[in-house]
């Protein structure tokens, strides 16, 4: 299966996660055009926008952890195999220096639906949070570089792996 890549945005993810990121311009009006509120932090020396969402980091006795992942560059055309999903939390990326990466997303109850299977790339000014049980590839960088995680962390490690029923190849 061949599957094109698309471009990150808020309404194509919205069933496997969320966005993060923050409006191009700046100054006073970037918020408002974003739809993000923004206020005024540090006395006036800096701008805040809460990203919407929420993180799911505390189920079943778990907590937040954050990380950082240093991935290897690598060719993105697959083939794909073997996705995973954390079914108790939520799991966030945020590339550190404009790192960029592709991510690779089904949805599913049990195993990933292969119609529902979408990739998207990520710019380097760009974030995001997979909602829990969204089945994804591990972390497919396009360039090397440092991503934080935000994710759940407990005693009992909550990842499940589920083998495609065919194997992708990405178009960018």
């Amino acid at each position: 299966m061949e599957l094109q890549v698309q471009p990150l945005n808020v309404t194509a993810f919205a069933p496997y996660g969320e966005v993060i990121g923050i409006p191009a311009a700046s100054g006073p009006s970037a918020g408002p055009a974003s739809g993000l509120p923004v206020r005024a932090i540090n006395g006036g020396t800096s701008q805040r926008w809460d990203m919407p969402g929420s993180l799911q980091l505390h189920t079943q006795g778990g907590e937040p952890c954050v990380a950082v992942f240093r991935a290897q560059a690598q060719a993105l055309v697959g083939p794909w195999r073997l996705l995973e999903r954390h079914r108790l939390g939520t799991q966030t990326f945020i590339p550190l220096a404009g790192a960029r990466c592709v991510v690779l997303v089904a949805l599913g109850e049990t195993a990933p639906n292969l119609a529902t299977l979408a990739a998207f790339a990520v710019d380097g000014a760009q974030g995001f949070t997979l909602h829990a049980g969204t089945w994804h590839h591990g972390l497919m960088a396009r360039d090397a570089g440092d991503f934080v995680v935000i994710e759940r962390r407990a005693a009992q490690v909550d990842c499940e792996f589920a083998e495609l029923a065919e194997p992708v190849t990405l178009r960018p």
